[in-house]
């Protein structure tokens, strides 16, 4: 039995799991929202309030493991974009540790691909003869992978839910004009490197901006990973609900929605706004979302 703590930009998530035979029985899975990147984009540096924030979501995971999975040997925690960018990355690992007795490895957006590659497929249904290529749009960073059974093509873009909400999307509900000029920025970043996916390779889709469309699709009530799971969304459902959600204020977001849009609903449009140019670029009229991300990927490596 092994834990793994995955500190976004906007989210903290713990997986508790059993590996078997190569494959995850996932115990436990849960959600912190302290959004350790708030900020960093324009200053470079983590705030004291956001280190509080992610040690108190740490701090509370490690009890839920302490009180409830005693049998977990083994407790992986990985951190991404925010802390990879920030200045102050170093003095931030330290407080961190110095809090909570938890050393964290700083993934490179490389690492950080691979490990959603594997594990994005670790929850779906085998469909291993086919090319696949996953999208795992951060909050700092936006990560794809392509290949089959293994990673043949990887690339880690700077561009993310938070960093161009906070670069872009600056009134509530955003102008026309934030919108177009956040549009291409997206397409100007998604030039500065070019994938060849192989012919009928099938997209998927990891991480917040998917799952939350994906529960908001289906009219959930709960967040129920089974039903999320392999669940298709089409291109032009992503521009239908594109063209709603950006007259929307956020608080109507969060009424509405307040399972999967508390703590996102403010950066969920420039997710869809990132999500859709992919598909466009790349001539993809359909993703599969899976919950599957990073906490799994490294259990699987472990």
């Amino acid at each position: 039995m092994k834990a793994s703590i995955d500190i976004g930009t906007n989210t903290a998530l713990l997986l508790v799991a059993d590996r078997q035979d190569g494959k995850l029985r996932i115990l436990e899975e849960q959600q912190r929202v302290p959004r350790l990147g708030e900020g960093v984009d324009e200053s470079k540096n983590i705030s004291a309030s956001a280190v509080q924030r992610v040690s108190k979501a740490i701090e509370e995971y490690q009890a839920v493991i302490k009180d409830e999975y005693p049998a977990v040997k083994e407790l992986r925690v990985v951190a991404t974009s925010a802390v990879r960018d920030a200045n102050n990355r170093e003095e931030v690992l330290q407080q961190i540790k110095k809090r909570t007795g938890i050393h964290i490895k700083v993934l490179s957006g490389f690492e950080e691909a691979q490990y959603t590659f594997s594990g994005a497929q670790s929850v779906l249904n085998d469909f291993s003869t086919n090319q696949k290529v996953v999208i795992d749009i951060g909050g700092g960073s936006t990560e794809v992978a392509s290949g089959q059974n293994n990673v043949r093509d990887r690339y880690s873009y700077n561009m993310g839910c938070v960093r161009f909400t906070e670069r872009f999307l600056k009134d509530d509900p955003p102008t026309g004009q934030q919108i177009s000029e956040c549009r291409k920025a997206i397409r100007d970043m998604l030039e500065t490197y070019e994938f060849n996916f192989a012919d009928e390779s099938v997209l998927i889709g990891v991480a917040g901006t998917v799952t939350s469309l994906a529960y908001i699709d289906q009219g959930l009530k709960i967040f129920n990973s089974e039903k999320l799971n392999g669940y298709e969304i089409s291109l032009k459902k992503l521009q239908r609900y594109i063209s709603e959600f950006k007259e929307w204020p956020v608080d109507k977001l969060v009424d509405t929605y307040p399972v999967v849009m508390k703590g996102r609903g403010d950066i969920f449009l420039a997710g869809l706004l990132i999500l859709e140019s992919f598909m466009q670029h790349y001539s993809f009229d359909r993703l599969i979302t899976s919950t599957g991300g990073i906490r799994h990927g490294i259990l699987l490596d472990s």
